[in-house]
């Protein structure tokens, strides 16, 4: 099953048990799930890629929103963006750890035949392409600059 019927399914559990955060997150997902796939373009298709990527992108912006929220004193507002974020992190697949993702790099970095900082731009193409949805483009970034430098 895509993960757009998943979402929808979800709704509907979300709605009988009435989960109000649950339901608010799933219904964000699926209006961003619909817009990627009315976009000018997209062909009314949406593949678990880029379904994955837009999940990201919203768990990023739960986080960013949150951290802001918190420096501001306003736990009011930052919870029900991390109980979200949550919600919205079920749906992806498992992040890698550090090992792991220290393996993967050090893969990468022996396949593209890197050595050097300056190297990194071509390393951070094959990385993001392999490692995406799995880790952070900014765990990569730190990663490949710690192990190229």
């Amino acid at each position: 099953m895509a993960l757009f019927e998943i979402i929808t399914e979800e709704i509907k559990k979300a709605m009988l048990a009435k989960e109000r955060v649950r339901l608010e997150a799933l219904r964000g997902i699926k209006k961003e799930f619909l817009e990627a796939k009315t976009a000018k373009g997209a062909g009314d298709e949406l593949t678990d890629e880029t379904a994955t990527a837009i999940l990201q992108k919203m768990v990023k912006q739960r986080k960013d929103s949150a951290e802001i929220y918190t420096t501001q004193n306003r736990s009011d507002l930052a919870e029900p963006e991390i109980e979200q974020m949550k919600v919205i992190q079920e749906f992806l697949p498992a992040q890698l750890t550090t090992e792991q993702l220290e393996a993967a790099v050090k893969g990468i970095i022996v396949e593209t035949g890197a050595s050097s900082m300056k190297e990194m731009g071509k390393v951070m193409g094959s990385a993001t392409k392999l490692l995406a949805g799995k880790a952070e483009g900014r765990a990569i970034s730190e990663m490949v600059k710690r192990l190229l430098s």
